[in-house]
């Protein structure tokens, strides 16, 4: 098939898998390594899209479990897609539903960055929670979280709700477990999640087919197995050589709860296996560290909804570490969030207007530490690009990871 959709190397690092690269897209260009902003459901929340253009984003990602339950793929498909729907004029991105099961099904909400040193039950479920989600081998039975109706995603249905929201990028339904799982499930979820994606390929080689007049969107295979290295190593080699309907994967995410501690080995097993000349995706994880640890390790592109959630609660970001701007002290400073910051938040306004704002809960606070936030992101990586381009990656992690601290004095999210 001729697909509009490319990836190009242009440089790599000499000492790790890093590397600068450009994805093309039928809505535009994405230079990599890149960070993604969450737009949920078509939206980054509190901020105009054409703020997320100002502030550096080349790119979106919308979720396709909230979309499809509200307003529903087929009022996006006739709005002409994502991008027109949400007036974004760059590239977009769908995630599954695949975390979403993860969610609805245990209660642990949001959370990716886990830690593997804890107890192990395969009917774990977070405290004060219903299990909405029930997986069997043909796919997943849900209940909305917004009406309590019943919902079926299989790998054919998550295709054709992907195929109508019309994103650049897609997403293979998996199924995404947590680092409580045991290990005989690890397995069954990542052989699941296998015959998962044959189903995904053939299904969307189907309906790129008859959906002909419509841009080429990628789909990108989901490697699974928690913190397991022969795991995470099998789920690779099989879905990077994997091909069905004479079709292969476009790209590939690295999805499932990540072990915080050993973050870096983990992508690496993964990176150091699938093709090397696709791109790959590290889903849902976006604090700072975290991300020269993907960088290094081969990562392209990242998305994660922690720069915009913990901007709502008045957490933000500098050169010097994160802390909360509602705070008392901040009541009279009369400096930017961030000295160092070219957002439109740090050119006109003061940690104590933010401060004033946020303890009278004023809507405009959200919007203004959500735009700083997403800014230092965005930026934060697009610096590492270039770091990589002038040949001085491990000098500028060092001197950031030098100089971030929370005030808290805790240097990881």
């Amino acid at each position: 098939m001729s697909t509009g959709f490319e990836f190009e190397i242009y440089k790599r690092e000499e000492n790790s898998l890093a590397r600068v690269g450009t994805i093309t897209t039928p809505h535009g260009k994405i230079q990599t390594p890149a960070f993604i902003p969450v737009g949920t459901k078509a939206t980054v929340k509190s901020v105009l899209p054409e703020s997320m253009q100002d502030l550096g984003s080349q790119a979106l990602l919308a979720n396709a479990y909230h979309l499809y339950l509200q307003p529903g793929p087929d009022v996006l498909d006739e709005a002409g897609g994502l991008a027109r729907f949400m007036n974004w004029p760059g590239p977009t991105i769908t995630d599954s539903g695949g975390f979403q099961v993860l969610s609805l099904g245990v209660g642990f909400k949001k959370v990716l960055a886990m830690d593997a040193k804890t107890f192990r039950s395969d009917q774990v479920i977070a405290g004060n929670k219903d299990r909405l989600a029930h997986v069997d081998d043909e796919g997943v039975t849900f209940k909305s979280h917004l009406d309590g109706s019943m919902h079926r995603f299989t790998p054919e249905i998550s295709m054709q709700v992907q195929h109508q929201i019309g994103a650049d990028i897609m997403f293979a339904f998996d199924e995404c477990t947590t680092l409580h799982n045991t290990r005989p499930y690890q397995e069954l979820a990542m052989d699941r999640t296998l015959a998962w994606a044959i189903r995904c390929l053939d299904e969307h080689k189907r309906l790129t087919e008859v959906r002909a007049e419509k841009p080429y969107q990628a789909l990108f295979g989901v490697i699974q197995g928690a913190q397991y290295e022969d795991l995470r190593k099998k789920a690779a080699g099989d879905l990077g050589a994997l091909s069905s309907s004479g079709i292969e994967f476009d790209g590939f995410g690295i999805g499932g709860a990540l072990d915080k501690n050993q973050l870096g080995t983990i992508i690496n097993w993964v990176n150091s296996t699938l093709p090397e000349n696709k791109p790959k995706h590290l889903l849902g994880i976006g604090a700072p560290e975290d991300l020269f640890v993907g960088v290094e390790n081969g990562v392209d592109t990242f998305d994660c909804v922690l720069a915009s959630r913990i901007a709502r609660t008045s957490a933000v970001y500098t050169m010097e570490g994160r802390f909360n701007v509602s705070n008392a002290t901040f009541k009279r400073d009369f400096n930017p969030i961030d000295d160092e910051c070219d957002c439109y938040t740090c050119q006109n306004y003061t940690r104590a207007y933010l401060n004033h704002v946020f303890r009278g809960k004023e809507i405009i606070a959200a919007t203004l530490a959500t735009i700083h936030n997403e800014r230092f992101i965005v930026r934060l990586v697009d610096q590492m690009r270039q770091a990589l381009l002038d040949g001085n990656f491990a000098d500028m992690k060092e001197d950031f990871l030098g100089r971030y601290k929370h005030k808290s004095g805790q240097s990881r999210d």
